[in-house]
């Protein structure tokens, strides 16, 4: 899992270099599948349940899931890039928000605080603990300032399937879900709203956006817990 992982970040980070004003995120996309195959690693997302892209590319009011296009990206746009690999026989999953160009102080702020709420989450992915105290240290520290946590969409665990059990919700109370076990290896993403948490698909079966049109970002890591503490597979 540690290689499918490292695989993931580095393609990511090529990815977070390529993002600025003019760039299409097909051309986001064809990125992705060109630097899988250098690596001689597959695509996660790409043909599961008929998703039909490599990347999953998510602007300004969508929240996941958002298919590539080629409409150029703008000048204050943010823009999510959610990414997942296949590599003997392991899964790896992470994702960025990430800024185009100069953008508001409020899409900064989100994307600061989403950022942010992931690693304060992480901090509790530890043996002994419980598996919502990673869910309630997330959703304290976004709602501490002004933001909401999308409920309709949930982190997992992963491993030989790109999802497993258990589902990690970004709210939840502390002290309660499954004892969290060394060995265990998560997908801990928080996607924060910057207005409501409600969100809808629209037609296409599969992009999510937010109900009433305010921003939304979105931060994932692959985390192993381990008798030393929660260690980040996808750190660049």
């Amino acid at each position: 899992m540690k290689t499918a992982c490292r695989i993931v970040s580095e393609i990511l980070l090529l990815l977070k270099e390529s993002v600025k004003p003019g760039v299409t995120t097909l051309e986001l996309d064809e990125m992705a599948v060109r630097e899988s195959r250098k690596r001689n690693a597959r695509p996660a997302f790409k043909g599961y349940h008929s998703y039909p892209s490599a990347l999953c590319c998510s602007p300004n009011d969508q929240v996941v899931h958002g298919i590539p296009t080629a409409a150029p990206l703008k000048s204050g746009d943010i823009i999510s890039l959610d990414f997942g690999i296949y590599y003997d026989e392991y899964y790896g999953d992470a994702a960025v928000t990430l800024p185009v160009g100069p953008v508001s102080p409020a899409a900064n702020a989100l994307i600061a605080a989403t950022e942010a709420s992931l690693y304060a989450g992480i901090e509790k992915a530890v043996p002994g603990g419980r598996l919502f105290d990673i869910s309630s240290a997330i959703q304290q520290y976004v709602e501490s300032r002004g933001f909401s946590v999308v409920r309709d969409f949930v982190g997992h665990g992963i491993g030989r399937d790109l999802h497993e059990e258990p589902q990690v919700p970004n709210y939840g109370r502390a002290g309660s879900g499954v004892k969290l076990k060394a060995g265990m290896v998560l997908a801990i993403e928080p996607m924060i709203n910057q207005k409501s948490h409600q969100v809808h698909v629209l037609d296409d079966g599969w992009t999510v956006v937010t109900c009433d049109g305010g921003l939304s970002a979105h931060f994932e890591h692959t985390v192993a817990i381990t008798e030393k503490g929660p260690q980040i597979l996808t750190q660049h």
